[in-house]
């Protein structure tokens, strides 16, 4: 068996928010609570859930640009933990993230080709001869013209300015990318076109990402796993297909009942979790979502459930009785169908699909059916 490129065991983050007049602790917030996952090369693991659930900590703790309270991560086998200051600084060429802002990601007092550079002076990637013809290979590589290279990031759109902050991240060359919700602020027909650039990048580079998102629409278009995250826990980990195709967890069932039916006057049976999500300073004993879900039992409010592979390995689910749930929500058709209706959706997806006269791929995606293709920002 192939050794995972990251591999993260029981992983603890807790945040110190309030102490004493002695300086003792008070108040912690259980960001990350016995997170475990595996990352194989060339893969897309998402990290789905909503917010404060844990999953841009998860991000930053792989890369250990914030230290674990408990837990251990392996990357190439190699425990990441244990790296001294130059070792740290190798890995760190081997694992980059993508920011979701990426105006503020970028230093707005640089041009595009000194903050392209930047990395690769430090660490020594190219002769300093060849750092401004890799500058312009960069920029071709994200979609964008090496005449940019002297312009500032405010003279660029969102859609181009996370074109570069890509381009930052594969400088180096890494094996794997933490992409922390990197379309989630940009607009629709933008957020299409980086989402292939990211899907091309990975069938060229043989990237590894790690997907941070909480639009699931993006995630099923992208992922090849998905780890549903509540309150600092995985409570459901499967290949994106199965998961969509059939969720398990009642979490997970709630967050894709609530995706929008791409055809209208079709219903989908929505199952709303009661109530609020707790606080992470004081979560509830076991089960997270005992206090909000339906089918919770004495067992759920005592005992913790493990995230558990079913047999065989592949699909694993945190739920005690998810075995004894029924299945999952299904879409239930319009009632009477509309020709005038028909028409429409038929002009619109005759030509989709398929590589557009300018040159740019369009993309499926789960809420607005088939995209057309959209101009470059």
């Amino acid at each position: 068996m192939s050794v995972p490129l990251l591999e993260a065991q029981g992983l603890v983050r807790h945040f110190v928010v309030r102490r004493s007049v002695f300086g003792t602790p008070t108040a912690t917030v259980q960001a990350v609570d016995g997170v475990s996952f595996s990352v194989a090369a060339g893969e897309t693991l998402a990290l789905v859930g909503e917010s404060g659930s844990g999953k841009s900590t998860i991000g930053r703790l792989v890369l250990r640009l914030i230290e674990p309270t408990a837990g251990a991560v392996r990357f190439e086998g190699r425990n990441v933990l244990a790296l001294d200051e130059r070792e740290l600084r190798g890995f760190r060429r081997r694992a980059q993230l993508v920011f979701q802002d990426p105006y503020a990601s970028l230093n707005p007092r640089m041009t595009i080709a000194a903050i392209l550079a930047e990395p690769l002076a430090l660490h020594d990637v190219v002769p300093p001869a060849r750092r401004r013809e890799r500058v312009y290979e960069l920029l071709e590589m994200v979609g964008l013209e090496a005449r940019f290279a002297r312009r500032y990031p405010h003279e660029f759109s969102g859609g181009q300015r996370q074109r570069v902050a890509i381009a930052r991240a594969l400088a180096v060359e890494p094996k794997l990318i933490v992409c922390d919700e990197p379309v989630s602020a940009l607009d629709v027909s933008v957020r299409s076109q980086v989402l292939n650039l990211l899907r091309d990048l990975q069938r060229q580079l043989g990237l590894a990402y790690i997907f941070i998102s909480h639009d699931l629409a993006v995630v099923k278009h992208i992922a090849d796993r998905v780890a549903v995250m509540y309150l600092g826990r995985i409570v459901e980990d499967a290949a994106a297909e199965e998961l969509f195709r059939g969720p398990r967890h009642p979490y997970s069932r709630a967050l894709l009942s609530a995706i929008p039916v791409p055809r209208p006057r079709a219903r989908r049976e929505r199952q709303i979790l009661q109530g609020d999500v707790p606080s992470a300073i004081d979560p509830p004993a076991g089960c997270h979502l005992h206090l909000r879900c339906a089918h919770a039992v004495e067992r759920c409010r005592i005992e913790r459930p493990l995230l558990t592979p079913e047999a065989g390995g592949g699909h694993a689910t945190a739920c005690h009785r998810w075995t004894e749930l029924p299945p999952a929500g299904s879409v239930t058709p319009a009632d009477a169908p509309s020709p005038a209706l028909d028409r429409l959706v038929a002009a619109f997806s005759g030509a989709a699909d398929v590589r557009a006269g300018g040159g740019v791929d369009t993309v499926e995606t789960e809420f607005a059916g088939r995209a057309g293709p959209a101009s470059v920002r």
